[in-house]
């Protein structure tokens, strides 16, 4: 089992292999295994991409984020700007239904609304814009509508699992109430606990994830 010292160490040096990071822009602490990340970043993209790399390294057990966006002066872009930047990145974007999704904008604070099919349309468009120019947050309001019935998205689920390199299915059942999914078990690792909840995402129709999935330690085999 990890010290809270070690998890601090591997969080600094996965950050520092991140080249579109600035390593030194980011602070880390850890206590009982939870990560908190601050300082501040010229993007979203970047403050996004921070939370990810940490979800990575093992004995990580849950992220507390308060990174901080400082858009600098060569990003800086006024707000209607911004919106037609994004009107314009998910008009490109084969997979996002361009008609389902309003937009608005204040400060460099992006708000996404609408209703899709699939859960990977609504990332998407969160992806779409979380790149751009003078974004500071995303708030991803978007709703998927179910069409699919409870009974033919628990197969869809279990299948997911079953395909997963990545997921021990032995250890996790998923329980279908409507359009909401919860998920019991337990996972080798933060990663297998984000790639089983991924997974029911990427089902059609899925609206709720709770993700009730735990951690268990490592076992480490002694010699005398």
């Amino acid at each position: 089992m990890k010290t809270d010292i070690e998890i601090q160490k591997d969080v600094t040096e996965q950050l520092r292999w991140e080249p579109f990071l600035n390593s030194s822009q980011i602070g880390v602490s850890v206590k009982n295994g939870i990560v908190t990340l601050s300082g501040q970043v010229d993007t979203y993209s970047k403050k996004v991409l921070a939370e990810k790399t940490v979800k990575k390294v093992s004995g990580v057990k849950a992220i507390a984020e308060d990174i901080q966006v400082g858009i600098s002066p060569a990003y800086k872009k006024t707000d209607a700007e911004i919106a037609e930047a994004i009107i314009n990145a998910l008009k490109w974007h084969t997979m996002i239904p361009e008609d389902k999704v309003k937009v608005s904008v204040e400060d460099g604070n992006v708000k996404l609304e609408g209703e899709v099919e699939w859960e990977y349309q609504r990332n998407q468009a969160k992806t779409s814009v979380e790149n751009l120019a003078g974004v500071k947050f995303v708030s991803n309001l978007i709703a998927v509508k179910p069409k699919v019935t409870p009974y033919e998205l628990q197969l869809k689920i279990n299948a997911s699992f079953q395909r997963s390199a990545n997921i021990d299915a032995a250890k996790i059942s998923a329980d279908v109430i409507g359009s909401k999914v919860i998920i019991r078990g337990k996972v080798r690792s933060f990663a297998e606990k984000e790639d089983a909840e991924n997974a029911v995402w990427s089902a059609p129709g899925v609206t709720t994830v709770e993700n009730k999935l735990v951690i268990e330690e490592p076992e480490y085999a002694f010699e005398d």
